[in-house]
C-alpha cells in the first residue's frame, strides 16, 4: 500500500500564516517587540514555576488531519505552555511576554487565541473532553505584571473552527507534495550539464559525500574552475535522495547572487524543476522613495496581510526563478510590500539566494527557520567564504560612542527625565573612562557600564511605546538598537572577545565589544542546518580559515587544481619595487608607473590595476598626468553606485585599437565576483602584498593571536593581505581559452613566508625587473619559451 504524503507544520505558523490580515505597521510592532521573544522565554518559565504542581508545562500536543481526496496527512504540532485543572474544568494556557503597556490591551490578539485554540482541539480529542476554557496570559517583560483573559469553548466549537483553518491549508499542502513529487523526478536522471573540467567532477563527488554525512568542507578552487555548479548540481542531487529540505545559497555581494541565478537557470534547462527566490534588502526592494513600514506612509503596507498569500500562492503556480525583478512584478500587481512578500515566497521555495547575514547575523537572520535554537534539515553552500571572517566579526561585535548619549539626551529633552538622568549617567561613566585612558587600551570588562546602559535601553523601551511620533525618532530609534545590539553582545563575552574603549583622530569615544575570533557563534548557526559547504579561490592557508569560521581543525578539506594550462598564464613578480610606507616616495610611485606602461604596452587589450589605497592611486595619477599612459585611464571612484559599477564594467565590452588601464582599489568591489572572460581582460597588476592599514582594530587582533595561536601577525596582517592579493590576481584566466599575464610589484613577494602562501599553480613564476620585464612578456605573447 503506498505510504501517504505527510506534511509538518507547527501550530503557530499554521495559524499566523492561515489567519493573518491587516497592516505592516513597524510603529506598532518593530522595536519593542523585536526582542520580545527572547525575554519571554525567560517569562514563560518563571511563570509557570509560579502555577504550583498541579500545572503541567510545555505539553506535546499534535493532530494528524487526513485530506482523502488527495491522500495527504497534516501533522499540526507543538507545546501548549501549559495545562491545568481547577473544579473540574481543564485550561490550556498560552503565556506571551510583551513590552506594551498591558491597560492598553482589551482583548487578546486574535493569533495567539488561535494557537491556544489549536491546542485546546487537540487536548479536547487526546482526552475526549467535551470543551476546555482557553487562557491568554500576558506579562510585561518589564514590570512583570501580568493579564489573563478566558473564553470557554466546546470541542464541537473548536472543532468546526479548526476544519475551517486547515481546510485552507491544504490548498498550501497539496502544492508542497505535488511540486516535492515533481521536482524530485526532474532530479532523477539529471546530469551535470557541461563536461566535466579537470577536478570538477571530485570536486561535486566531496560536496554530495559531506551533505550525506552532515559534515562541513572547505573548498579551496581557482578561480573560473566553475565551483558555484559544482556545489549547487550536488545538493541539489542531494534533495532529490531526500538528504535535505532547502538549499541555502549564501553570498558577500550583490555580483555574486547573479551567478548562482544562473547555475540554477542552466539546471532549469536541462529538465530541472527546482524554485529558488532571491532575497534582496529592503532598502533595494522597496518602491517607495522611504523605507516607512505603515500604513499610513506606505500603500503596499496597507493591507498588505489580506493580498499577501494570494500573491504567494500565484508565484508559485508561474515561476520557478524569483529573482528581484520578478518579485517586484508580482508585488505591484498585488500591491504588497515587495520585501515581506520576498521572505514569504522563501517558505516554500526550493532555494534561497541570499546575503550571509540572513543565516548569520543574530539581527537579521530569517526567524522562520532559526528563532529559537530551531534547525532543519537545511544546505549552506557560503560562496566566497573567505569574505565571512571580517562580515562575521562585524555581526557579533557592537560599539557605543560617548556621543551618542548627549545627542539622544538633547532629542529627548523634556519628554522623559528619567531616561534623560540615566543618559546623562552613562555619558558621565563613558567621561571618567575616556579621562583614564590615552589613545586605546584593552579593558578587562564593562559590568558597570553594561548596568547603566540595561537600565537606559529599559526606560527607552517605554519612552518609544509613549511617543510613537516626534522630530528626529528616526536618530533615536537608530540609538535604541546600537544599545540593544551592546547588550545582546555583552550577553555572548566570551574568549573569543576583546574589549577595547578608543579616543578617535575625530574627537569622539568608544567603548567595542569586539569579537575577534567568531568562530564559536558562526558554528552555532551553522550546527542549526544540516551541512556547510564552504569554498573560494582563496582559502589559504585553510588552518587560518578553519580556526576562524568552524574552529574545528577536524572539518574536511579539498584543494583542487587549476585545469587551466599553464603556459596561458605569465606570472611575474618584480624584484625591484616596493609598497613598504617607509619606502613610499616619488622615485617607487615612478617605478610602479614604469611597470603599469611596460605591460600595457606589451599587447593592446583591458588590464586591471588593483592599488592598496585610493591615495597610493591618486600618486600613480598625478605621475601619469605628466607622463601620459599610451592607453585608456578608468578609475574607481570612492561609493560607486550600482549604475556606476555597471558602467565601469561596460568599458571592458568595448573594441579599442590600444589598451585600457582599469585602476581599482585592492579588496575593493572589483577585486572579485567580477567575470571578465577572454579577451575583456588579459591581464592584472597587484601593486602590494595587500597588507591591512595599521589600527587599533588590528592591533587588537594581533595582540590575541600572538596569545592563542602564537602567529598574531601572521593572521592579523598577512593572511587577509595574501587573501586579497590572490582574489584580485583571480580577475584573469577565467576559462581553458583565456591568455594572460599577472604581475606582482613588491619585492616581499619573494619572500619564503610569502611563497609559502602562493597557490599550487603559482608554482612557476618569472622574477623580473623593469630592465627585462618587457622582453619577458614579448616572449609570452609570440608564445616562445622563458
Amino acid at each position: 500500500m503506498e505510504q501517504k504524503k505527510q506534511v509538518r507544520i507547527s501550530v503557530r505558523a499554521l495559524v499566523e500564516f492561515v489567519l493573518r490580515s491587516g497592516d505592516i505597521d513597524n510603529r506598532r510592532s518593530g522595536a519593542a517587540q523585536k526582542d520580545a521573544m527572547a525575554a519571554g522565554t525567560r517569562i514563560h518559565k518563571k511563570i509557570q514555576k509560579r502555577m504550583g504542581g498541579n500545572y503541567r508545562a510545555e505539553v506535546p500536543l499534535k493532530y494528524t488531519a487526513l485530506d482523502e481526496e488527495e491522500d495527504i496527512e497534516l501533522l499540526v504540532e507543538g507545546r501548549a505552555d501549559g495545562i491545568f485543572e481547577e473544579d473540574g474544568i481543564v485550561t490550556i494556557d498560552e503565556i506571551k511576554g510583551v513590552y506594551m503597556d498591558l491597560e492598553r490591551l482589551t482583548e487578546p490578539v486574535a493569533v495567539h487565541m488561535a494557537q491556544a485554540m489549536c491546542y485546546g482541539y487537540f487536548y479536547c480529542c487526546d482526552r475526549d473532553l467535551d470543551g476546555v476554557r482557553i487562557q491568554l496570559t500576558y506579562c510585561n517583560l518589564e514590570t512583570e505584571e501580568i493579564r489573563r483573559f478566558h473564553e470557554d469553548r466546546s470541542k464541537k466549537e473548536l472543532e468546526v473552527w479548526f476544519c475551517s483553518v486547515i481546510h485552507e491549508y491544504f490548498k498550501w499542502a497539496r502544492y508542497l507534495c505535488h511540486h516535492e513529487l515533481q521536482r524530485n523526478q526532474s532530479i532523477n536522471g539529471l546530469e551535470f550539464p557541461f563536461p566535466y573540467r579537470e577536478g570538477q567532477r571530485d570536486l561535486a563527488v566531496a560536496v554530495y559525500k559531506t551533505i550525506s554525512r552532515k559534515k562541513r568542507l572547505f573548498i579551496q578552487a581557482p578561480t573560473g574552475i566553475g565551483k558555484t555548479l559544482s556545489t549547487i548540481f550536488p545538493a541539489v542531487q542531494a534533495m532529490g535522495a531526500g538528504k535535505a529540505s532547502k538549499v541555502f545559497y549564501l553570498t558577500a555581494k550583490t555580483i555574486t547572487r547573479t551567478v548562482a541565478e544562473e547555475a540554477f537557470r542552466i539546471l532549469r534547462s536541462r529538465g530541472l524543476v527546482f524554485t529558488a527566490v532571491t532575497i534582496t534588502a529592503k532598502e533595494k526592494l522597496c518602491p517607495m522613495e522611504k523605507a516607512e513600514c505603515n500604513p499610513e506612509a506606505c500603500p503596499y503596507a496597507k493591507g498588505h496581510f489580506d493580498r499577501v498569500n494570494e500573491a504567494v500562492f500565484d508565484i508559485l503556480h508561474l515561476e520557478q526563478e524569483m529573482d528581484r525583478e520578478t518579485v517586484l512584478r508580482y508585488a505591484e500587481k498585488y500591491r504588497v510590500c515587495p520585501f515581506e512578500f520576498c521572505l514569504d515566497i522563501s517558505s516554500w521555495t526550493d532555494g534561497i539566494i541570499c546575503d550571509y547575514n540572513y543565516v548569520f547575523d543574530p539581527n537579521v537572520r530569517l526567524k522562520r527557520y532559526f528563532a529559537d535554537g530551531a534547525s532543519g534539515d537545511y544546505l549552506f553552500l557560503v560562496d566566497e567564504a573567505h569574505n565571512l571572517v571580517s562580515r562575521a566579526r562585524e555581526m557579533y561585535s557592537a560599539s557605543v560612542y560617548k556621543e551618542d548619549f548627549l545627542e539622544v539626551k538633547r532629542i529627548i529633552k523634556g519628554k522623559s527625565p528619567r531616561l534623560e538622568r540615566q543618559l546623562d549617567r552613562c555619558n558621565k561613566l563613558l567621561l571618567s573612562m575616556k579621562r583614564e585612558g590615552g589613545d586605546w587600551q584593552l579593558l578587562e570588562d564593562v559590568t558597570g557600564l553594561a548596568a547603566g546602559i540595561m537600565t537606559a535601553f529599559s526606560y527607552m523601551e517605554t519612552f518609544m511605546e509613549e511617543f510613537p511620533e516626534f522630530p528626529e525618532r528616526e536618530t533615536v530609534l537608530d540609538f535604541y538598537f546600537c544599545l540593544r545590539d551592546f547588550l545582546n553582545v555583552y550577553e555572548e563575552l566570551d574568549g573569543h572577545y576583546r574589549i577595547y574603549e578608543e579616543n578617535r583622530e575625530d574627537g569622539s569615544f568608544l567603548v567595542r565589544l569586539f569579537c575577534v575570533d567568531p568562530s564559536r557563534l558562526l558554528s552555532r548557526c551553522m550546527d542549526q542546518g544540516a551541512s556547510t559547504i564552504l569554498f573560494s579561490a582563496t582559502l589559504l592557508p585553510v588552518r587560518y580559515y578553519k580556526t576562524l569560521l568552524s574552529g574545528n581543525q577536524e572539518d574536511y578539506a579539498v584543494y583542487v587544481n587549476s585545469p587551466f594550462p599553464e603556459e596561458n598564464r605569465l606570472l611575474m613578480v618584480a624584484e625591484d619595487v616596493s609598497s613598504r610606507y617607509t619606502r613610499r616616495s616619488p622615485s617607487e610611485y615612478r617605478k610602479v608607473a614604469d611597470y603599469i606602461r611596460i605591460v600595457t604596452q606589451s599587447r593592446p587589450g583591458n588590464y586591471m590595476v588593483f592599488f592598496p589605497s585610493y591615495q597610493y592611486m591618486g600618486e600613480i595619477e598625478e605621475i601619469l598626468e605628466e607622463e601620459p599612459l599610451k592607453a585608456d585611464l578608468l578609475v574607481q571612484g570612492q561609493g560607486m553606485g550600482e549604475a556606476e559599477k555597471a558602467e565601469f564594467l561596460e568599458e571592458f565590452e568595448k573594441e579599442r585599437s590600444h589598451s585600457l588601464a582599469a585602476f581599482c582599489v585592492m579588496g575593493g568591489v572589483f577585486s572579485e565576483g567580477i567575470d571578465l572572460k577572454e579577451e575583456r581582460l588579459i591581464g592584472v597588476i597587484v601593486v602590494g602584498t595587500g597588507l591591512p592599514m595599521v589600527c587599533v582594530e588590528q592591533e587588537v587582533l594581533k595582540g590575541y593571536f600572538d596569545e592563542t595561536e602564537e602567529k598574531g601577525f601572521d593572521f592579523s596582517y598577512q593572511y587577509p593581505g595574501m587573501n586579497k592579493v590572490l582574489q584580485a590576481a583571480g580577475r584573469v584566466i577565467r576559462t581553458p581559452e583565456d591568455r594572460g599575464v599577472i604581475l606582482l610589484l613588491d619585492d616581499r613577494f619573494l619572500r619564503r613566508d610569502h611563497l609559502e602562501l602562493f597557490p599550487r599553480e603559482w608554482e612557476h613564476f618569472q622574477v623580473v625587473n623593469r630592465g627585462n620585464a618587457a622582453r619577458c612578456l614579448e616572449d609570452f605573447w609570440n608564445g616562445r619559451e622563458p
